[in-house]
Formats: structure tokens, sequence, C-alpha cells
């Protein structure tokens, strides 16, 4: 009888955790990734919800958006941080967002993923400053 209730106890933990390692959904939240910005000291001022008017035609397939002022960019610039529960929504709007600066380099945006989280960032911004938000994201 020990045996058998030792075995149902293993058996329950085993499930468990299977399932908890292969949900596929982040834990990770936006307000998260925009701590750490600043704790590296990076700009990410007056976060606001993304509304499907913020998106135009983009797919809105994220679990949470936010777009981000980054103020050295000038007025009303900055960039945009998802969260996604599906890696193939992610790979949809990066690719929506690559697609756009290549079809015109006016529409150009710098685009960074890792794992559920995507970041859009306004291209006027210098290459080696937006590795280092994508380095944050990395080290998530």
């Amino acid at each position: 009888m020990l045996k058998k209730v030792g075995f149902l106890i293993s058996l329950v933990f085993i499930v468990g955790l299977l399932a908890a390692c292969s949900s596929g959904e982040s834990t990770v939240k936006v307000d998260d990734v925009i701590t750490k910005f600043k704790e590296a000291g990076l700009e990410a001022e007056n976060a606001t919800e993304i509304t499907k008017d913020d998106m135009g035609m983009g797919p809105m397939r994220f679990e949470e958006g936010k777009r981000i002022l980054v103020p050295s960019l000038g007025e009303d610039n900055g960039g945009r941080l998802f969260v996604f529960k599906d890696k193939s929504d992610l790979d949809e709007l990066k690719s929506y967002y690559d697609e756009m600066g290549k079809s015109s380099a006016m529409l150009f945006s710098h685009t960074h993923a890792n794992d559920h989280v995507l970041i859009q960032m306004n291209g006027d911004m210098e290459q080696a400053e937006f590795d280092k938000y994508a380095k944050v994201i990395d080290e998530l």
C-alpha cells in the first residue's frame, strides 16, 4: 500500500512538472521588461497600453503590449514592447515590421525577439543603442 501511495505521489509530481515545462506561456510581463530597461540605464518612459488604433494594419495577436517613449529620440518617439503567448504570433508581427522596413527606408524600425518578448523601436535610434535594449531582453 505504501509503495502505491509513493508511486502515485511521484507520478503526480512528474506530470505537474512536465505540464509546467511544456506550457509554452511566458511568465514575463511588459512592465517587468520596462523595469529591467530602466535598471540598465535605458530610456523607457510613459508606457501606455497598445490599442487597435496604435497597430494600424499590424496583426494584434499579442498577450500584452505597451508603447514606450524614448525622449532622446525626440518628442513622441520610442517603440513598442510585446509579450506573446504563441511564438508563431510573435514571428508574424516581427516579420510584419521587418518587411515594412524593407519596403521603404522611411518605415524602417529595429526589431528583436527572444522567447515570447518582442521589441520594435524607432529606426532613428542608433544600432549600438538598440543593441543595449536587445541585450536586456536576451538576459530575461
